[in-house]
């Protein structure tokens, strides 16, 4: 079995300042795109803690909080929840920043599963997670239950 790895060790951080392309003709950002750099940011902190190839196999529900608009600075923050065999929870916050008046907004979280890869795209084994805050135990716990909440849903086709 691999050996447990830190929650530290991959927490990830991802900023991009939003441009005229990735919004409407109105100036607000579009979802796609804040999504785009939600699955980015979670799939970096994955990785890091899988040191293997990684894929999206969830995104649990994506409410958009306040809106982003051209010119500001939307920084994504990712931190491994939780971890199975071969497959991970990674939770991850979008928060905004006029960088001309300095305000700033929390504009989206969400959770996304992983699941670590072979070559052959075959699951393979994930290192544990340890804990070190109260905050990453409550993280852990909360997982855990979303976890189970979801092996309980009937798998749809």
């Amino acid at each position: 079995m691999p050996e447990p790895k830190l929650v530290s060790a991959s927490k990830t951080t991802m900023s991009q300042t939003m441009l005229p392309s990735d919004a409407n003709p109105y100036g607000n950002v579009h979802g796609g795109e804040i999504m785009k750099l939600i699955d980015a940011c979670a799939g970096a902190a994955a990785t890091r803690h899988a040191r293997a190839r990684v894929v999206t196999a969830r995104i649990d529900e994506l409410s958009f909080l306040a809106p982003v608009y051209v010119g500001h600075l939307v920084t994504a923050s990712a931190s491994v929840n939780h971890v199975g065999k071969s497959s991970m929870e990674v939770g991850v916050r979008v928060d905004s920043e006029d960088l001309l008046t300095g305000k700033a907004a929390h504009v989206a979280s969400a959770y996304l599963v992983f699941v670590a890869i072979d070559e052959r795209g075959r699951p393979v084994p994930l290192p544990p997670l340890l804990a070190e805050t109260d905050d990453e135990r409550r993280r852990m716990k909360a997982a855990e239950q979303r976890r189970a909440l979801r092996l309980k849903r009937p798998r749809t086709s």
